[in-house]
């Protein structure tokens, strides 16, 4: 059996795996506040069977199944992957980081109480992670306090980035200080990513390449603000297994030991502070996920599907096998990880 404040889950032996990287979307949104025209409010509208369509400022932003919303669904096909447990967050673009900041904070309320009901209806499958209105760090703060002080949320789910400034940022650092304070962990997805101009080829490119990038980005940003260093007790990972990072890593080794200004503003070598951060296992090859084990540590690996989109990874306790032969490792990397960074306590019984 595992414990974590608000719930009791029970380890089964044939479904055990916990999947930090699976995402949410209400079936309805609420109105915009007074009923006036609010830029980037979305909406929702029926689709085919089973599927509706998110539509912000009047155009299809993605049609998506029920299984965004319907935990009986959920259920069903975590069954079916051997996932226990989800820990679900809000879909990056209902971050609404883009819309003015009372609003937003409304509708970031609004798809927290939808995963907190989720998590109740659930029966101990489901874990929360809270999006948060980052462009005004007082309501996050406040939202913050709320998701996981009374609705018993592990942590919350954060942008790459903030309206294109980096989350290494030291305007974050209160952010960073209250949820070490809380001990909330933080998952980081990316959202509106920088250099989708760059791009050649259709739409979901920005998905495909636009997002291990700007997640790369973020994490060296983390990195190289000392964020680590400054709050020690945070517990911070990173989606698509660190996109481009583990790629960047390597130069900014070598960076700290070519350039003295390098060396100077990091409190440690960028290494060692890798080793500290946590990364998802959504990079849909053998060798890449062993590669990530090498970089970060056997102990930093956590699984991550995208579920319930299309672009996902459908047999995460499968790929996890594949990779690796021992059962000690594979133990660590679909559950026994999760467990540490979620904070959830394992109850042995006797």
């Amino acid at each position: 059996m595992v414990r974590r404040t608000g719930g009791l889950f029970r380890r089964h032996n044939t479904c055990c795996g916990i999947d930090l990287h699976c995402h949410v979307v209400p079936s309805r949104f609420p109105t915009s506040p007074g009923g006036r025209d609010v830029p980037g409010w979305p909406s929702m509208t029926a689709a085919h069977e089973c599927h509706a369509t998110v539509v912000i400022d009047s155009k299809p932003y993605r049609t998506v199944s029920n299984a965004c919303w319907a935990v009986e669904r959920r259920l069903e096909a975590m069954d079916r992957s051997g996932i226990q447990i989800q820990a679900l967050s809000p879909m990056p673009e209902l971050f609404s980081y883009w819309i003015e900041a009372e609003a937003a904070d409304g509708l970031v309320r609004h798809v927290n109480d939808v995963i907190a009901t989720m998590v109740t209806e659930g029966g101990g499958r489901f874990v929360g992670l809270a999006g948060l209105p980052l462009q005004d760090l007082d309501r996050s703060l406040a939202e913050l306090t709320r998701t996981v002080s009374e609705l018993g949320f592990a942590g919350i789910e954060i942008g790459s980035n903030v309206n294109g400034v980096p989350i290494g940022d030291e305007r974050f650092h209160p952010l960073f200080a209250e949820a070490e304070r809380l001990g909330a962990a933080i998952f980081v997805h990316a959202v509106r990513p920088a250099g989708t101009d760059r791009l050649v080829g259709p739409a979901p490119l920005q998905q495909v390449l636009a997002y291990p990038t700007d997640v790369g980005l973020a994490a060296a940003s983390v990195v190289t603000g000392n964020v680590l260093s400054r709050f020690p007790g945070l517990r911070i990972a990173f989606s698509h297994g660190g996109g481009t990072f583990p790629s960047l890593l390597p130069r900014l080794e070598q960076g700290y030991e070519t350039f003295s200004s390098l060396k100077e503003t990091l409190a440690e070598r960028p290494s060692a502070q890798a080793r500290r951060l946590y990364v998802d296992s959504l990079v849909f090859e053998d060798e890449t996920l062993r590669h990530l084990t090498a970089i970060f540590g056997e102990e930093r690996i956590l699984i991550g599907t995208d579920y319930p989109f299309n672009f996902s990874e459908a047999e995460p306790i499968a790929r996890i096998h594949n990779a690796f032969q021992e059962a000690a490792l594979r133990e660590r990397l679909t559950f026994a990880n999760a467990l540490a960074f979620l904070d959830i306590e394992e109850e042995v019984n006797e």
